[in-house]
Parts: C-alpha cells; sequence; structure tokens
C-alpha cells in the first residue's frame, strides 16, 4: 500500500513551485512598468530581488517538509516514492524540467546531497528540456503582402507601450530601412515573405526589446528591435539583424532579461533556432531562470564526458594565484577552485573572493563581466583528470577537493564561459586584431568604470576575448566599487634617493590606487601602447577617475548598450 504522505509531499512541492514561479513573474511584470516611468533604480533592485528570490524560495520548502515529514525528512525510500507520484503530477504542466529541478534543489539541501542521487532527485542525460515544446505558442507571424513598410507598421503597432511614441512613423521608417539595407547588402534578392517574433516584449535596465527573426524563401535573418523611452515618447533605437549582434544581446556577459513567459522552453526553442551556436543552458540563464541554466551546463558537460575520452586539463594562461582552473578538452567551460591558501601579495580572505563573485551575480555585468555560475558537492571521475591538474588540486585546494574511490568531490566551484586570455591573444593575434584587442581593453575598463565597477588587477591576463571578439574581465579578487577607491595622483619624488627607491617613499592606504601607474603592469610596447593611449589615455588620469566618482555619487546611472553607442546615461538622481 502506498504511503499518503508521498502524494501530499508531491502535491506541497508543486504549489511551493507554483508559489515560486507566480512571485518570479510577477517582479518580471514590473519591469515594462518601470521601463515606461524611468524608474531604473527600481528596476535595478526588482534584479537583485529576483535573483535571491529562488533560494529563498526553496529554503521556504525545506522548512515545510521538515516541519510536515519530521523523523522521515531524510527517509530515501520515502522520497524515492515522493518523486514517483511528483514526476506523475507535473507531466502535464508547463516547463515540468523546471519543477524537476525545483525538486532535486530541496532533497540536496535536505540530504546534503554529495554529486547525484538519482534516488532521490531527477538528472537524466538523455533528457532533453526542450522536449514538448513549441516555439509557435510564444510567437507571431507577420506576412509581407507587398509593403515593408505596412508590415513594420502593423508589428509595431501590436507593441504600443502606456508612453506614447515620440514619432510613430519614423520608428518604422528605421527599421524598414534597416532590413532593407541588411538585404542589399547581402545580395539577397529573394524578398522578405514573413517576420515572426516572440509575442513578450524582453526587457534588459534602461531598454525594451522585440526579438524575432526574418524569412525568405532559403534564407532566414535574426531580428532584435530596441525600444528607447525618451522625455518625448518612445522610439526605435536601434534594428539587429546579423546572429553576432543577436548573440551579444543575450550574452553570458549581460544582465538577465525579464521577459514574462508562459513556457519558457518554448522561447528558448525558438531563441535557439536564430542562435544556434549558443548553449541551450545559457538561454535558459539569460532569460532569468538561472537554476535550469545551472542544470542544463551540469548536463552538457556529463553528456560531452560520456561521449568523449575528452580530459579535464590545466587552462591556458598564467597560474592564477587565488583560484586553481582547469578546462574540458573540447568544450568552452571553464573550472575555478578557490586555493586554501593565497601568497602575501593577495591581502584576502575564501570569504572575500566568494562575496566579490556574489557582488557580481547580482550586479550589471555592462557587458564586461563573466557570469560565473556557482556550484557545490559535485562529483567528477578521477581518471578523466590530467595528473598535472589533479595533483594540483589535491594539494592546494585540499579544504575543497578530496578523493571518493573513483571520484573527485569538489565542495565548492564556478563554472564559467571559456575565453582566450588577453596576454596569449595580444601574442598571436595578427597586428590589426592585437591593436583591435588592446582598445577594447581599454573600453572595457572604462565600462566597467561607468557601472562603478574598477578591475583592480589590470594584468592582461585577467581579461579575456570571447568569439566575438570582445574583451572580458574575469578575475574577481581584488574588484571593487570605483566609488569605494581613493584615485591619488602620483607625489612628485623630493630626491634622487626617492626616486630610486624600490618601495614607495609615500604613505599609500588599503583604498589608494595610482592610475598614472597602470601602464608599467601592462605589457604593452610600441604600437600597442601607443594605440591604448590614443583611445584611452586619459584612464591614467586620476582627475578622471574623480570626476566619475562624483557623476556616481551624484546618482547618475550609465548603461552600457549591446550595441552602439556604447555607454548612455539614463538617469540622475538629482
Amino acid at each position: 500500500m502506498s504511503d499518503p504522505r508521498a502524494a501530499d509531499c508531491a502535491a506541497a512541492i508543486v504549489a511551493a513551485f507554483a508559489r515560486y514561479n507566480a512571485r518570479f513573474r510577477a517582479i518580471t511584470r514590473r519591469a515594462p512598468e518601470h521601463f515606461e516611468n524611468f524608474d531604473w533604480k527600481s528596476g535595478q533592485a526588482d534584479v537583485v530581488e529576483r535573483l535571491e528570490l529562488y533560494s529563498t524560495m526553496v529554503d521556504e520548502a525545506v522548512a515545510e517538509l521538515r516541519a510536515r515529514l519530521g523523523d522521515s525528512a531524510r527517509d530515501p525510500a520515502l522520497w524515492a516514492a515522493i518523486k514517483t507520484v511528483y514526476a506523475r503530477r507535473i507531466a502535464s504542466l508547463a516547463d515540468p524540467e523546471f519543477l524537476k529541478t525545483y525538486f532535486s534543489s530541496i532533497t540536496r539541501r535536505l540530504f546534503d546531497t554529495v554529486g547525484v542521487n538519482t534516488g532521490v532527485e531527477f538528472f537524466a542525460l538523455e533528457l532533453d528540456p526542450l522536449r514538448g515544446s513549441d516555439a509557435a505558442r510564444v510567437t507571431k507571424r507577420y506576412v509581407n503582402r507587398g509593403s515593408l513598410d505596412l508590415l513594420f507598421e502593423e508589428l509595431l503597432s501590436d507593441y504600443r507601450f502606456r508612453t506614447p511614441w515620440r514619432d510613430f512613423e519614423g520608428s518604422v521608417g528605421h527599421v524598414t530601412t534597416d532590413v532593407e539595407l541588411k538585404l542589399k547588402g547581402l545580395g539577397e534578392a529573394r524578398p522578405l515573405r514573413e517576420v515572426e517574433v516572440i509575442r513578450p516584449v524582453f526587457h534588459q535596465l534602461s531598454r525594451a526589446y522585440v526579438v524575432g527573426c526574418l524569412r525568405g524563401d532559403g534564407w532566414t535573418l535574426p531580428l532584435a528591435i530596441a525600444f528607447r523611452n525618451s522625455p518625448l515618447g518612445v522610439l526605435v533605437d536601434t534594428v539587429m539583424l546579423s546572429v553576432a549582434d543577436v548573440s551579444i544581446l543575450f550574452s553570458f556577459t549581460r544582465s538577465y532579461f525579464h521577459v514574462d513567459l508562459e513556457r519558457v522552453s518554448d522561447a528558448v526553442q525558438f531563441l535557439h533556432g536564430i542562435v544556434p551556436a549558443k548553449p541551450v543552458s545559457e538561454l535558459f540563464t539569460v532569460l532569468g531562470r538561472a537554476k535550469q541554466g545551472k542544470t542544463e551546463r551540469f548536463r552538457e558537460i556529463f553528456r560531452h564526458l560520456g561521449a568523449t575520452a575528452d580530459r579535464f586539463v590545466r587552462a591556458p594562461g598564467e597560474r592564477g594565484l587565488v583560484m586553481a582552473c582547469f578546462v574540458l578538452e573540447n568544450t568552452d567551460v571553464l573550472f575555478k577552485v578557490i586555493r586554501d591558501r593565497f601568497p602575501a601579495v593577495k591581502n584576502l580572505r575564501r570569504e572575500e573572493v566568494m562575496a566579490k563573485y556574489d557582488m557580481v551575480f547580482q550586479h550589471d555585468r555592462a557587458g564586461r563581466l563573466v557570469d560565473a555560475q556557482e556550484f557545490r558537492r559535485i562529483r567528477l571521475p578521477k581518471s578523466r583528470f590530467e595528473p598535472g591538474i589533479l595533483e594540483e588540486l589535491l594539494a592546494e585546494c585540499a579544504e575543497n577537493v578530496q578523493v571518493d574511490g573513483d571520484d573527485l568531490i569538489v565542495n565548492h566551484v564556478y563554472i564559467e564561459r571559456q575565453m582566450t586570455p588577453l596576454n596569449l591573444y595580444v601574442r598571436s593575434a595578427p597586428p590589426e586584431q592585437a591593436e583591435f584587442a588592446v582598445i577594447d581593453y581599454g573600453q572595457c575598463i572604462r565600462d566597467l568604470a561607468y557601472t562603478n565597477i574598477f578591475a583592480g588587477d589590470l594584468l592582461l591576463k585577467n581579461f579575456g576575448v570571447t568569439r566575438h571578439n570582445r574583451v572580458i574581465f574575469y578575475d574577481y579578487d581584488e574588484l571593487c566599487r570605483v566609488t569605494d577607491c581613493r584615485f591619488r595622483d602620483l607625489p612628485q619624488a623630493t630626491s634622487d634617493e626617492d626616486e630610486m627607491r624600490a618601495e614607495s617613499w609615500f604613505f599609500v592606504g588599503e583604498h589608494d590606487v595610482f592610475p598614472e601607474t597602470f601602464l608599467r603592469f601592462l605589457g604593452f610596447e610600441g604600437r600597442l601602447q601607443e594605440a591604448f593611449l590614443a583611445k584611452h589615455g586619459e584612464i591614467l588620469d586620476a582627475g578622471w577617475w574623480r570626476a566619475l566618482q562624483e557623476r556616481l555619487a551624484a546618482g547618475e546611472l550609465v548603461e552600457v548598450l549591446p550595441y552602439h553607442p556604447h555607454r548612455v546615461r539614463v538617469a540622475n538622481s538629482t
């Protein structure tokens, strides 16, 4: 006879997920109001609230189930029965994979699971997260009846905001002209047949987007239309019509979208069709479903391990002082494990390092900070580790890494997208590409600064280059807020003796930064140094940083857009 508690607990977890999902969507639905009211500060607060929601709601569910089950809360047989009933209950619900992940989050906390316990959690490598999805449920099609102006007028008419249009006809013309120029530039003579877009609007900080694709006979182009709200009304800000541009919009370096979707997997299926190189895991994540993104990323890793003989090897680039880094061959996945001890030059503790990563998780990443996903208590096959990195992990990360039979247990690890370290890139790239990377490196420092982030350690090895040739910062242990720094001019030496000293002859406080010294540490020479100074010389001026601090202290909010222009002032408290 079945245990009645199994059905009761299964129903309780379904209800708990429904409460979480309702609150998630309620926060998400506030984004249009913030867009229309220029209320960017409330929008930023919603970003943090939504990020913290999953863990909070799982904690509540765990507490409820412990109260229900008492001493049986960690009974594996009971939880196996609950899992069976639960699987039947959720089969017909929207996004059942989300509900499976929610269930597994609960049991992992109850059982302190190391690795995967398939008896009490859902984890199937063969499982397709898009099974049962149907992009047509979330999209709308607009047919070209002979006039692109009329087609895009019909489309934009469906996206009238409560704020009036600044120039509706002008926005229609903007989209039409950009599409015509794109097709002409591609030499595409076959006419546009239809446009298909995801119906809900995508919100990200100060911009709103309609995302879809253009189709003709034998060709498809991605489409993203960006809307900007201004004191005079809403207008089309830009039109993105390339895979590269739309991929950057959905980048792992940007803040998650706020878009209200009934079935998220339907939207992911459609998006994967227009940016096929982007992993499904990243698409779930950038749509705000970070926990599901982590689940799918873990599946991707283990599918690769099951299908190949590839190994975990030391990551390219210089050895990190704070993190031991390794990669899985023939993937773009990087693993970062905090070392047990840091050299004296790194004056910080493990908890401080983790706090830096938490700060980045909640901050506007400005398209310049990699999204590092935090995993706990994972189990990896020891035999797949290259001996050198295995020895390093066991010797220098012993508080965090242990051997358990044939497996390596990693109690805490950050997993992120692998990039080419910038110091390696500039050595091997053709001169023009190296120069472009150096200029974008300077732009990266600026973009972070405008969002109140100072990278701290500006060595090239702490930056990477993406497949779209964008420079990204990924070493967070010395990262801090611009407003927490004291940017100083370098004092002038008063004697030859002072000039010759190896150490500073003047007092340097904990938060003091001397921008004039930056160039000494970058390793630029000749043409690369000239290119950097021509574009970004003011970064070496403490006055530039102090002026920026004043703007940030005054409440100015600057957004770094995923398209040109790169920086826009969107708000000021005064």
